[in-house]
């Protein structure tokens, strides 16, 4: 099952990579995907697995790794710009690449792939309330100070995450979603998640940049390893503290071990906050992660 995952990853990445090198679909192309993924599957997948959640108290360990692992990202992330004297946009791109973790998009469909179906609920906790409140908040805070825009109140923070439809995908699942619905219902999420994999992969191969930016091969080494390496051995050393063991302590683990969020990639670029380096951290990033997360899956049993 695993190995399907994968060769269907790579697939679909190279597949949208030709269509964006050939021009063979609309230039705007990748962000109508993006929408059907983030307004349809990604709902969709959130429906169907949030009512499986029990209420226990290793959802609260998993949902405070995201943000433990935050401070961490601040704390690295500060001690490299000094170090190597890195750009204001590079300092930026990097709080942004480490923090956020494709964590839905990838995180879910080889989450089911490497640890097993009964897993997906502890994704969906550690996305819907570590990624996703991150981006809304973190992530909003970030490009307001640093891509010179103005700083973003309280008001238009809850504005924008009012208006994201995965939010209220959740609350749906929490608050009147059965845990098994009527087989239609069932049958037509499970339709509807099953597409997030090839239409997110094809949506990042229409938008990934591989060249490599020679002058930033420092910050994108140093992104690379924080993101890849050190913060899902940070989740692991965590799991004790917090109680974790079992799946949720292995899709912890690999949910913290996903590569660079696309929309925190896309977000960067969109306020110009070090493009190369943005495209570099989320495509790269993306190919390592094949080859680094099956071996993290593994971590946290027993």
């Amino acid at each position: 099952m695993a190995f399907d995952a994968f060769a269907l990853v790579l697939a679909m990445l190279v597949l949208g990579y030709l269509f964006q090198r050939l021009r063979a679909l609309p230039d705007n192309a990748a962000q109508t995907l993006n929408l059907v993924v983030l307004y349809v599957c990604l709902p969709a997948a959130v429906l169907r697995y949030a009512p499986r959640l029990q209420l226990e108290p290793a959802l609260l360990g998993v949902a405070a790794v995201p943000w433990l692992l935050l401070g961490a990202t601040v704390l690295l992330v500060g001690a490299l710009a000094r170090l190597l004297k890195l750009r204001r946009d590079e300092q930026a791109v990097l709080l942004l690449t480490v923090a956020l973790g494709n964590t839905s998009f990838l995180g879910y469909p080889l989450t089911r792939a490497l640890i097993g179906e009964h897993a997906l609920p502890y994704a969906v906790v550690y996305d819907q309330f570590g990624a996703f409140l991150i981006l809304s908040t973190f992530g909003l805070w970030v490009l307001a100070r640093y891509g010179g825009d103005a700083r973003p109140g309280p008001r238009d923070m809850l504005r924008r995450v009012l208006r994201f439809p995965p939010l209220w995908a959740l609350l749906i699942g929490f608050g009147v979603m059965p845990a098994e619905p009527p087989g239609w219902i069932a049958g037509g999420l499970q339709r509807l998640s099953d597409a997030l994999l090839p239409l997110a992969m094809l949506t990042i191969g229409l938008s990934v940049k591989l060249t490599l930016p020679r002058e930033e091969l420092k910050p994108l080494a140093a992104g690379l390893a924080l993101k890849l390496a050190l913060m899902p051995a940070l989740a692991w050393l965590l799991l004790p503290w917090l109680g974790l063991h079992g799946e949720a302590a292995r899709t912890v683990v690999l949910e913290s071990a996903m590569p660079s969020m696309v929309t925190a990639g896309a977000l960067a670029i969109a306020y110009n906050l070090a493009p190369r380096l943005t495209a570099a951290m989320v495509g790269y990033g993306l190919l390592l992660s094949l080859l680094t997360l099956p071996l993290w899956a593994g971590v946290g049993t027993g």
